[in-house]
């Protein structure tokens, strides 16, 4: 009998990079200080890397502070409605 499910068997490095980076924005404390650690491991493939810090430093309300550790720090403004 076959089961089926939700979560792809295989995914890409980039997919596997951003949910884990999205995971990381996403969190309450993240999201309340606007601020959020993206840490770069070993295993992470540089062209999802540069790919992702790139569509991520495209938005004007972001700024990433490039660390000398690897990782980068990324702030957010939320814009208000009038």
């Amino acid at each position: 009998m076959a089961t089926s499910s939700s979560v792809p068997t295989s995914l890409t490095p980039y997919a596997l990079l951003a949910t884990r980076l999205q995971r990381a924005i996403n969190h309450p404390g993240a999201q309340q200080a606007k601020t959020a650690l993206l840490e770069r491991f070993d295993s992470d493939s540089d062209e999802a890397w540069e790919q992702i810090m790139a569509e991520l430093g495209e938005n004007d309300n972001v700024t990433l502070a490039y660390r000398d550790d690897g990782h980068i720090q990324i702030f957010w403004t939320v814009l208000q409605d009038d």
